[in-house]
């Protein structure tokens, strides 16, 4: 099993994005609360904080959770805006994350770490180099030296969805559109494909950095510890990076 994984990965990995059709899937049930989990250290200089979130499972027919992650910026001066799920139409759908030169609406959703439902709290970009806010990132000061202390206003609403019964109240802003429209990058197709097959993935090298919560882990799956390289597709063009 495990060695068919992975060339189930080296096969996605080959294809291009374009090859994996983009379905909106519409689900009855809301996701579960966003689990509290310990961050990882940073594993170095330059690493962006991508939070864990709930993905769907339609031939399961269930959610399961797809661990946050460390990993590089397709560009220098990107910032992560985190996907969300919220309500319209009878269902819940999936906003896709991007990365662009502003945090955008992520549903005023309070993924941790910097995510508090507005903003991003946990970093900034300063002359080509990425500077972390100790106050809410785990990061080795011994290691790396950019970094900065600021207190941030925590959430302590761990409601996973915008809108519907129950779901967060909140609206994107004229800025966070415009963040929006201005994104460039996100999570390649095959990548999220690999998420449903194999569950959490190492963002580089031969370890794993992924947080686990222990109440939350996607069922049937294991982190593989083999050289990946996450792709990011140029939004509207296919073009993977």
């Amino acid at each position: 099993m495990r060695t068919i994984r992975i060339l189930l990965t080296l096969i996605l990995f080959a294809l291009p994005a374009a090859a994996f059709a983009q379905v909106r899937v519409s689900v009855r049930i809301a996701p579960p609360v966003i689990p509290v989990y310990e961050q990882p250290i940073c594993p170095g200089d330059g690493y962006m904080w991508t939070p864990g979130y709930w993905g769907w499972d339609d031939g399961v027919g269930d959610y399961y959770w797809v661990p946050g992650t460390w990993v590089m910026a397709p560009e220098v001066g990107f910032l992560w805006t985190p996907g969300y799920w919220g309500w319209g139409d009878g269902g819940y759908f999936w906003n896709e994350g991007y990365w662009g030169q502003t945090v955008g609406f992520y549903g005023g959703i309070n993924y941790g770490f910097g995510y508090f439902g507005v903003g991003f709290g946990g970093g900034r970009w300063d002359g080509g180099h990425f500077f972390y806010n100790r106050a809410v990132m785990n990061v080795n000061v011994t290691e790396i030296h950019n970094v900065y202390n600021t207190r941030v206003e925590e959430n302590n609403n761990h409601v996973s969805y915008n809108g519907g019964n129950g779901g967060v109240v909140a609206r994107p802003t004229p800025e966070e559109e415009a963040a929006a429209r201005a994104g460039i990058f996100h999570l390649s197709r095959s990548r999220r494909n690999m998420n449903r097959w194999l569950g959490p993935l190492p963002a580089f090298g031969l370890q794993p950095i992924t947080a686990i919560h222990p109440l939350a882990q996607p069922r049937d799956r294991e982190t593989l510890s083999i050289p990946l390289r996450l792709r990011w597709e140029r939004k509207g063009t296919g073009q993977v990076q």
